[in-house]
């Protein structure tokens, strides 16, 4: 017990300020009760307790101070589109979709698909908002591109197939933070595909905002009501933008969509083999299981936290 606290002291140099002074005066308490708790058996008991709630907590604000970025607390804009792979790289994309969705469930966030575009294989393009405690910056590690090899279930022969998928991620921005004028914006409306019932079916309730200057084009079919998918569209458009401005380059969103052409060998961040053997890697923090179904089924905490740490 006395190494598990020293422990929790030696980290000396993020006890500097703010709230770690008061873990380190809480460390400094829990020590003083060490030597009673040696031969009381409801001290020690209360002892590891508040042990182990420090841990959790001072665990929490390490994590916490991961995330120093401007938007790291804003809620996100998740996107995955098709690459290079034909159908499989539409079924690649309702995996991923799949995955995620697993993640951020378990890690209790809120999310709401704001639109989709199916394909022959699976899912060519998806978009959902991601709405909880510092959404942007645990996710903004799992933009770029994602790489699948496996047998082919679209192969008569069962030949293996490589396929790619693009992983975009934008923070939610203010509306102040970015001026759209409204003679720039084409806006179109169509009905809703898919889940939604016959009102939203049969009602041209589905927006598309087009940004005439940079060609950038979103879709948003999740609601009800014509007036809150273009609220939704506005949104998401706003955050691409924002990026332009941001990076200062001409258009940011002209070169993500272009990387869904270049998601190919030798972009990817993330490989994904099924087979001739199981294994998922990260390109850059070179963190690798053979966990694949664990992986699928939303258990990607590793990669997420590799990445943050390895920033």
């Amino acid at each position: 017990m006395r190494i598990l606290i020293k422990k929790s002291c030696s980290c000396r140099t993020i006890f500097e300020e703010g709230i770690f002074k008061n873990f380190k005066k809480e460390i400094k308490d829990l020590q003083e009760f060490q030597d009673l708790a040696k031969d009381d058996k409801n001290i020690k008991r209360e002892l590891d307790k508040k042990i182990a709630f420090l841990e959790d907590a001072i665990k929490s604000e390490k994590t916490k101070q991961k995330f120093k970025g401007k938007y790291d607390k804003n809620n996100t804009f998740l996107s995955i589109y098709a690459g290079t792979g034909g159908r499989d790289a539409e079924d690649w994309v309702a995996i991923l979709y799949r995955m995620y969705q697993k993640y951020l469930e378990k890690k209790g966030f809120q999310l709401k698909e704001i639109g989709r575009q199916i394909g022959e294989g699976g899912i060519k393009s998806v978009t959902i908002e991601i709405c909880g405690d510092y959404a942007f910056g645990i996710l903004k590690g799992e933009n770029g591109v994602h790489r699948l090899v496996r047998i082919s279930p679209f192969s008569a022969k069962k030949l293996r197939h490589t396929s790619f998928a693009l992983v975009e991620v934008l923070p939610k921005i203010k509306e102040s933070d970015v001026e759209i004028k409204k003679e720039d914006l084409k806006i179109d409306t169509f009905r809703a595909s898919g889940a939604g019932g016959q009102y939203v079916n049969r009602r041209e309730s589905a927006v598309r905002v087009t940004h005439i200057p940079s060609g950038i084009s979103v879709s948003c079919q999740s609601e009800r009501l014509q007036g809150e998918n273009k609220k939704t569209a506005l949104s998401v458009l706003q955050s691409k933008l924002f990026q332009i401005k941001e990076k200062k380059e001409k258009s940011i969103a002209t070169e993500e969509r272009g990387k869904i052409k270049e998601a190919k060998w030798g972009s990817q961040i993330r490989s994904y083999v099924f087979q001739p053997y199981q294994m998922v890697k990260d390109h850059r923090t070179r963190v690798k299981t053979s966990k694949i179904k664990e992986i699928l089924d939303g258990d990607i905490n590793e990669f997420i936290e590799a990445e943050l740490n390895y920033k």
